[in-house]
């Protein structure tokens, strides 16, 4: 796998675990407030770390780490992610996939093949204002619905999850995203925040007394809807 980036130890990626992040190189979208702009325009121009070297902590802290996250980019682009995954269940460990949701096809490959146990999938805005957000001029939203409601029937926990940009998102888009993830399991909503990997540095966040207003907005719908990342 082209592997651009590892974190060895993180309390928050996985939930509930103490876990390890891969970051994989590429992406099938160039959303403009994207944290990891270099994993999107530039991953091959960075250093590749080792699958090896990645093994070799997975062995040596078997017992303290129970889990790895493997995001992006997007990983369902990496041909070899099965391989990867496959070694990963070998050494015991649970594996969590982040994704945006465009190759519904993969997530239920891995899923059949019991090579994820969560999934975590960015919502990137409404389904009428998701070109908007996504920094492509079209796409097929059918492909988008597909992974929503496969990863909601599969079986396995899941969580999906939206960074809420001001110029980007209204109330009138979480009113729909609402009516779209209606009684899901888990739906978070995450501030955007500037940062030197940021595409587009245009973007502001909202204060967290309008972030907590959309979640009142969405709690009809989704009972399990929270702010996460935000003091």
């Amino acid at each position: 796998m082209q592997i651009n980036g590892f974190n060895k130890t993180t309390l928050l990626d996985y939930p509930g675990h103490v876990a390890c992040t891969v970051f994989t190189g590429g992406c099938n979208f160039c959303c403009p407030f994207c944290q990891n702009g270099d994993l999107v325009l530039h991953a091959g121009q960075l250093p590749q770390i080792p699958e090896e070297e990645i093994f070799q902590v997975l062995r040596k802290r078997q017992g303290i780490l129970t889990g790895i996250c493997v995001t992006g980019g997007e990983p369902t682009l990496q041909p070899d992610l099965d391989i990867f995954l496959s070694r990963v269940k070998e050494l015991g460990y649970l594996v969590k996939l982040d994704s945006n949701g465009y190759r519904p096809e993969v997530l239920e490959s891995l899923c059949g093949r019991k090579l994820v146990d969560y999934f975590a999938m960015d919502i990137k805005s409404s389904p009428e204002n998701y070109t908007k957000t996504i920094g492509l001029p079209a796409l097929d939203m059918g492909r988008i619905r597909a992974s929503v409601d496969f990863i909601r029937s599969c079986g396995l926990p899941y969580e999906f999850r939206t960074t809420v940009v001001k110029e980007l998102h209204s109330a009138r888009d979480f009113i729909s995203i609402g009516e779209w993830l209606k009684g899901c399991e888990a739906y978070f909503l995450q501030s955007y925040a500037e940062s030197d990997g940021v595409i587009c540095k245009q973007f502001s966040a909202y204060e967290k007394p309008e972030l907590e207003e959309f979640i009142r907005i969405l709690k009809p719908y989704i009972d399990n809807v929270n702010l996460r990342g935000v003091d």
